[in-house]
């Protein structure tokens, strides 16, 4: 039996940092993200019984062992117990991205995998039920310094917005906007890769240290969602509207902590800024990886040429979430 699924990565506009449940649990968070056709994919399959070892994982490492607890990758090792694998499994990651860029893949990946791991037991799950999995096996057995908005994109696909807290815990809202208003949204973003990886947890780490101290910057960013969702709904010739939102955003997202941004980061965002962006953000905690801009059409080639060391990435908003592209007995 083997099973490959394909879970996509997001793009977090606005309210990411209210999804924490340092903050989301006392306040309420919310989220307006959507996720892209960059994908992570997951082959996975009983290992036969010819092998002197049990499990053999491959992802930029390669493990063989005998036992899960001797599985180093925390999320393989943990989604295994909790899914309460007994036998064998050869597991094969690829991705369209590579990892920590700020775009979710982490969760993308325990997403994906629990997904694989249900579907070699013969079990249909709702999206509902893999993504509060993988925020618990994410928050509650790794341990990690994560929020809650990646888990829910990448299980439920689509441009939403998330909110977080009161008795349902996580409620997804998907966007109803015209095909015309979509269009043109993604064709007014530019996604580029800044080159520099980082762990998102560190800087997550902090963040959430802090979050007593930053509770009306987080309710100001949580507003945001809302504005930004009145705007989508408003008349197309006032979407720049939203790139000053996102610039607005950033401006607040950066005073968090000091490890949100960085002089490299802060140049390209300036340098796109003079040469015709409107706004924009790093994506993900901060640090580094991919950065997304918001420019009107008209202004897109000035802002290539001015950040042509960048590698820019095109891409398309997809809507399926996690699924399973390959199943055979």
């Amino acid at each position: 039996m083997m099973v490959i699924t394909r879970t996509p990565f997001r793009i977090s506009f606005f309210g990411g940092g209210t999804d924490y449940p340092a903050f989301y649990k006392e306040h309420g968070g919310s989220v307006l993200s959507t996720t892209i056709n960059k994908y992570c994919y997951l082959t996975c399959r009983y290992l036969p019984p010819f092998f002197d070892h049990k499990y053999r994982i491959r992802y930029t490492k390669r493990e063989e062992t005998n036992t899960i607890e001797d599985i180093s990758h925390p999320s393989v090792r943990e989604c295994l117990k909790y899914a309460g694998i007994q036998d064998g499994i050869e597991l094969v990651h690829t991705s369209d991205i590579p990892a920590m860029p700020g775009i979710g893949s982490s969760s993308s990946f325990t997403v994906g995998f629990l997904n694989a791991l249900y579907a070699l037991q013969g079990k249909i799950v709702t999206k509902r039920k893999l993504a509060f999995d993988a925020v618990h096996v994410e928050q509650d057995l790794i341990k990690e310094n994560v929020g809650s908005q990646d888990q829910t994109a990448a299980s439920f696909g689509g441009l939403n917005k998330i909110e977080f807290g009161g008795n349902e815990g996580i409620f997804v809202r998907p966007m109803t906007i015209p095909e015309t208003k979509l269009r043109y949204l993604q064709n007014s973003l530019v996604f580029l890769f800044t080159g520099r990886l980082r762990i998102s947890s560190e800087i997550a780490k902090e963040q959430i240290a802090v979050t007593s101290q930053q509770i009306k910057t987080l309710n100001q960013m949580k507003k945001m969602v809302d504005e930004a969702i009145e705007i989508l709904n408003g008349p197309i010739d006032a979407f720049n509207d939203f790139g000053k939102l996102l610039h607005e955003s950033w401006m607040l997202k950066k005073g968090l902590t000091d490890k949100v941004s960085n002089s490299h980061i802060d140049e390209i965002y300036d340098s796109a800024r003079r040469n015709g962006a409107i706004g924009g953000k790093l994506c993900g905690a901060g640090g580094g990886g991919f950065i997304l801009l918001f420019v009107p059409p008209e202004n897109q080639l000035k802002v290539m040429e001015a950040l042509k060391n960048l590698l820019l990435v095109p891409f398309r908003f997809e809507t399926l979430g996690t699924h399973v592209i390959f199943y055979t007995n």
